[in-house]
């Protein structure tokens, strides 16, 4: 048989011919997990060679067979064509009947189906299974990563009414460098350049933006910038950071509790497990609630040039709601306490926005410089100005603001620059 690549699924006429062919190779081989995928295709193959099944078929025909039953016994089923197209971003299952993509920035409803409900229900439960996750009715929501590192959502009944929802986000391979960046227009090669200097030179930054944004893409960017010789420790809900340069790098990944009432593993009880791990910088893939109080006392305690992220609609948004997020933990802290601690801890805010042309922008590069008038008050460097728009695609620039008032920890790094002049 030809090598499995390049397949298209069958059409609906033949479901009952690959459901009785998967049947029986599902038979003979029991726990197909236990078995190497060589041996699966084998089976196949010598269902789909018997003189009573290849007798209509042409050898295209068998060919899409075998790709169908394959992907629907050991991977996704109708969904794995989709997982192995590079161009699309997102996969949005609305129950067993809806299938809709993201490519190029559009959403498009696509003709696959699953053959029922039940089919879909074990694919999500194949997803939970190999990290560990669980979801059921008692626990009707859960989120988690493939292989790949392609972020997973779902929501199950009884909360979802039309069958089960699941959300599937993909990342490239290899992560968008800054050089890409800038060359897609999502910021201005000066601006790049400094945020860049700003890593080297460990001043902490916090990139904030709403969903779809672009988020783990830029701190992946950013991250590029960290000296090879130093330690580094990322955290994240699900893994989905790219960091690779770095040969002393520690990935740690919270965990939920599973049907055995393993307990769980917080965002928090990992940060305050990285203190002890003599790292050089933190990385904090996204804070989402109380943790945010440990990520500031970690950037206050000599962990200089850690990164994070967070859902906000503005630079300044942001503080807000790192703010609220603190006061999650019900610590007796003062609003005025937590202002000054976010002040001091975060150095740099970089606001991305998804606009209505479906791009990615820096919104906004800025400075935080104290606390005034009840907030933590930032200056800005550099801010996106729109244009207008040039064959439905929005124009505009960077225009430089503000110049950096904190250059102590440039100094301290060696870094030398004139005024107004990007570095080399």
């Amino acid at each position: 048989m030809p090598p499995l690549s390049g397949v298209h699924f069958l059409m609906k006429d033949d479901e009952a011919l690959r459901e009785e062919i998967q049947a029986a190779v599902q038979a003979e081989l029991g726990t197909v997990q236990q078995v190497s995928d060589a041996v699966v295709l084998e089976h196949i193959d010598a269902q789909i060679l018997s003189a009573e099944r290849r007798e209509n078929l042409t050898l295209s025909e068998m060919e899409k067979l075998r790709a169908d039953i394959f992907h629907a016994i050991r991977q996704f089923d109708v969904l794995q064509d989709l997982l192995d197209d590079p161009q699309i971003t997102e996969i949005m299952i609305n129950g067993p009947d809806r299938i809709f993509i993201e490519r190029q920035g559009r959403i498009l409803q696509t003709d696959l189906k699953f053959t029922s409900g039940e089919k879909l229900e074990n694919i999500i439960q194949q997803m939970v299974s190999q990290a560990n996750r669980t979801v059921n009715e008692a626990h009707p929501i859960a989120d988690t990563r493939l292989a790949d590192g392609s972020r997973v959502s779902i929501v199950q009944s009884p909360v979802a009414l039309d069958g089960p929802i699941l959300t599937i986000r993909r990342f490239p391979e290899s992560h968008l460098t800054m050089g890409d960046l800038v060359r897609l227009g999502s910021l201005s090669q000066e601006a790049a350049d400094i945020l860049m200097e700003l890593v080297r030179a460990r001043y902490n930054i916090f990139v904030s933006g709403g969903t779809g944004s672009g988020k783990t893409t830029f701190l992946n960017s950013l991250s590029d910038a960290i000296p090879e010789d130093e330690r580094i420790i990322t955290i994240e809900d699900d893994a989905e950071l790219q960091i690779s340069h770095l040969p002393n790098l520690v990935r740690l990944e919270a965990r939920g509790r599973n049907l055995e009432g393993t307990a769980p593993v917080t965002i928090r009880d990992l940060i305050r497990a990285a203190l002890r791990m003599r790292p050089d910088r933190i990385i904090v893939g996204e804070v989402r609630g109380e943790e945010a109080l440990d990520m500031l006392q970690s950037m206050n305690s000599g962990h200089s040039g850690s990164l994070s992220t967070g859902h906000a609609n503005s630079a300044q948004d942001m503080m807000a709601r790192i703010e609220t997020m603190v006061q999650f933990g019900n610590l007796p802290l003062s609003p005025e306490a937590v202002r000054s601690q976010i002040a001091s801890a975060i150095d740099i805010v970089v606001h991305l926005s998804r606009l209505r042309d479906r791009t990615r922008r820096v919104m906004e590069i800025a400075e935080t410089d104290g606390v005034s008038d009840g907030q933590v008050r930032l200056h800005t460097l550099y801010a996106f100005r729109e244009e207008g728009e040039e064959d439905g695609r929005i124009q505009g620039s960077w225009e430089k603001v503000g110049e950096l008032l904190n250059t102590e920890k440039l100094i301290a790094a060696g870094i030398r620059r004139e005024k107004g002049r990007p570095p080399p």
